[in-house]
């Protein structure tokens, strides 16, 4: 029996290695074509090690920041996180908070239409959302929040109502004993509680809000409003060329800030994974 444990983990140990060789080499092999020059990008050599005739140092990066106005990309794109991100976690909370507590019809159609949304394609509504945006004006990148609010509701709430069940209601009850109002009950009692929930999905919904490219190109004006990905689509030199070096490291650019974040908080996704949805 132990022989056979033994032989499962070392499968299952060579299969996992496998999957993460192949989850990492497209990142590698970005950053290696990061320090090429763009015409060594172009042929066979794009898979292969810098040398001495294709490496190009850090002058791709120059290029990349200087070329595409990074910094008001990167401003955009940090705008739209931040303000997203705080939207979803503020309203989704306590949304899943009525939801439990509450627990009537109208909180459990509620509930349910947010977990429907998880499963509607985006492009089966992007056109009609295009259109909806400019006459509601949330076309700019201080009001797009709401609309990822819209489209990040669905696994918030779930996540957030998964945990809020297995807190006691005894607790809230002794802190509007103590003289708590709802408001102050759910910043001092329950966000504490919920701090991993919170954590992991501020991750995750991050992760997709930052490397989103479809949603700001369909709703901001390109030529006004360009977040780090759209910059990205939108580089070229001159006459229409595409630099790929420069490209490259925009794209590693792009990604070390949320690999960073991920490798900094990925004990907290897991923890909250499993807590909003095992739990209750």
């Amino acid at each position: 029996m132990i022989q056979k444990t033994k032989r499962n983990y070392t499968i299952l140990t060579v299969v996992f290695t496998f999957l993460c060789i192949v989850w990492v080499y497209p990142i590698v092999t970005i950053l290696l074509n990061s320090l090429k020059d763009t015409k060594s990008i172009t042929t066979r050599d794009v898979f292969n090690l810098p040398n001495s005739k294709t490496f190009a140092g850090i002058s791709n990066y120059v290029e990349s920041i200087t070329g595409m106005n990074f910094l008001r990309s990167f401003f955009f794109s940090l705008l739209i996180s931040l303000t997203s991100v705080a939207l979803i976690l503020l309203c989704c909370s306590m949304a899943a908070w009525y939801v439990v507590r509450v627990n009537s019809l109208i909180a459990k159609i509620f509930y349910y239409l947010c977990i429907f949304s998880m499963v509607v394609p985006f492009q089966m509504v992007m056109f009609t959302l295009a259109t909806t945006a400019d006459r509601i004006k949330l076309n700019t990148p201080y009001n797009i929040c709401v609309i990822y609010l819209g489209f990040g509701a669905g696994l918030a709430v779930f996540m957030f109502t998964g945990f809020v069940k297995s807190i006691p209601l005894e607790i809230e009850e002794a802190a509007m004993i103590d003289g708590c109002s709802p408001i102050q009950t759910y910043f001092k009692v329950l966000v504490p509680i919920l701090k991993p929930t919170i954590i992991s999905t501020a991750i995750l919904e991050t992760m997709w809000v930052w490397n989103d490219y479809l949603l700001p190109t369909l709703v901001l004006d390109i030529k006004k409003y360009r977040t780090i990905p759209m910059a990205i689509q939108y580089f070229r030199g001159s006459y229409g060329t595409v630099n790929m070096g420069a490209m490259m490291a925009s794209i590693m650019i792009d990604i070390i800030p949320i690999i960073i974040m991920y490798l900094v908080c990925q004990k907290y996704i897991i923890e909250g994974v499993i807590a909003g949805a095992v739990k209750g």
